[in-house]
């Protein structure tokens, strides 16, 4: 297997620290309001790593945090709701929108404001390593010495003095602009719940050194995969690396970062007003079909939200679906029924294997679905068995079998219950006229269908129908 490293600007073959076992911490959201496509995006394409990870055969350790304590958290806090009560209710919003995209749930994870004593303790090790200091203006901040540390800008390829200077706290206590905060002093305009004793005075956390404390808690000093936004990279990413191997820790051995979401060509933004959130995109269509739209595109691509975005995704589940329930149909009651094997095509794997290439493993997925209804198509039930059992394992891998327990039980959203309340309506209406000899009210009824993109398949147990893709 390999995987693209942002730091080696590479392939590489992936070769884990422990034989068998693989390390993952992926940077969670940040919980000041409610999640947006990014965030959904994000979180997939690490359910898809991880999915892929254990069907190779891995026990994958995935750590997935939550920013609980930011300077946005307080910024978006009220008086009627504290930025803990606030921090709750996004992050239960999180939670459920990566539930509804079938996102398996990580192993751990931790919330920023339970590992305040880790975090003091590579603060003060950086410090006696030369390598922070306590802010010169009297407050209690503690910043990290960029140019103490020679790497400083390894994972972005930036020189120190063509970076952005760092806006998370007053520059007047720096020695340098550049200088980020390991340690913010409490502010008399912030709430006194935002605040814990440390040893250079009653403050929060900066942003950065929660990650560094959390992967490092619960994946140990060196891990394997460090995963995030391509938004991240820099400085959130740059800065925990620097301040974790200051630290004297190897951290992460792979960097790996996906590509950002576009609304219509543009940059989704706040400013721009063009935000699409979890809750109106779960809402346009059924939950697999988003699952599918936003992980079929390479995880380091960027991908365009349209309106008619998830018309593909869901014509490409229907030929899923469709096949799935018209082989288990044809195979019902003779010896072929259940012999075909859940395995995963070579193509498939060799895809997957390279850097997670999902839209090529989908193309061997749809490849097997078109030579799986031929082979019904002309009878040779031996290899439409085969087929069956490939479709469903590799849909099973991605996570986008819609006949999997999860999905079944997750039912059909209300357009897709009206359309097959309308289309059921409509092949009783026919299946009454041929009764009746009415063929030419039958072929009306069944020419109409076509026009509108179903298909009416006739069969010994009755009529069935499919959306053409």
């Amino acid at each position: 297997m390999r995987l693209y490293d942002t730091k080696a600007q590479a392939l590489r073959d992936f070769t884990p620290i422990v034989d068998g076992k693989v390390g993952l911490y992926v940077c969670g959201p940040t919980v000041q309001s409610s999640p947006h496509i990014g965030h959904l995006r994000s979180a997939l394409v690490y359910d898809q790593l991880r999915r892929w990870l254990n069907f190779s055969g891995y026990d994958v350790t995935l750590v997935r945090n939550v920013t609980d304590i930011d300077d946005k958290v307080l910024q978006n806090a009220t008086e009627h709701e504290p930025w803990w009560a606030l921090a709750y209710r996004m992050e239960l919003e999180f939670a459920a929108g990566y539930r509804a995209l079938g996102v398996l749930a990580p192993t751990y994870e931790p919330r920023a404001t339970a590992s305040i004593q880790q975090m003091h303790a590579i603060i003060q090790r950086l410090i006696d390593n030369g390598h922070a200091y306590p802010a010169t203006d009297g407050s209690a901040d503690v910043y990290f010495d960029v140019r103490s540390w020679p790497s400083y800008g390894e994972l972005t390829r930036q020189s120190i003095d063509n970076m952005e200077q760092a806006a998370d706290a007053d520059p007047r206590g720096k020695r340098d602009p550049r200088d980020f905060a390991l340690w913010k002093g409490h502010k008399d305009s912030e709430a006194e719940s935002a605040s814990w004793p440390s040893p250079w005075g009653d403050g929060r956390p900066g942003w950065h050194i929660e990650c560094s404390a959390m992967a490092s808690r619960y994946l140990g000093e060196n891990f394997d995969i460090h995963g995030g936004g391509l938004d991240l990279r820099f400085p959130h990413h740059e800065n925990e690396l620097a301040q974790s191997t200051a630290a004297g820790h190897g951290f992460a051995n792979y960097w790996v970062h996906n590509g950002l979401v576009n609304v219509n060509g543009q940059k989704m933004s706040k400013s721009l007003g063009n935000s699409v959130y979890a809750a109106d995109l779960l809402a346009q269509a059924r939950p697999i079909v988003v699952r599918y739209y936003l992980g079929q595109a390479h995880y380091r691509s960027t991908i365009d939200y349209h309106d008619n975005a998830l018309t593909e995704a869901e014509a490409a589940l229907e030929r899923i679906e469709s096949f799935l329930r018209r082989a288990d149909r044809r195979l019902a009651g003779t010896r072929f029924a259940g012999t075909g094997a859940e395995s995963i095509p070579d193509e498939f794997r060799e895809a997957m294997d390279d850097d997670l290439g999902v839209p090529q493993a989908l193309a061997v997925l749809h490849d097997t679905i078109r030579s799986g209804n031929a082979a019904i198509d002309d009878d040779d039930l031996r290899v439409a068995a085969e087929a069956r059992g490939q479709v469903w394992a590799m849909s099973n891998v991605l996570g986008i079998n819609p006949l999997a327990p999860e999905w079944e039980q997750a039912g059909e959203n209300d357009s897709h219950d009206v359309l097959a309340a309308l289309v059921t309506r409509l092949i009783d209406a026919r299946e009454h006229a041929r009764a009746g000899r009415d063929f030419a009210a039958a072929d009306r009824i069944r020419d109409d269908l076509a026009a509108a993109g179903i298909t009416v398949e006739d069969t010994p147990t009755g009529a069935h129908w499919s959306i053409d893709g």
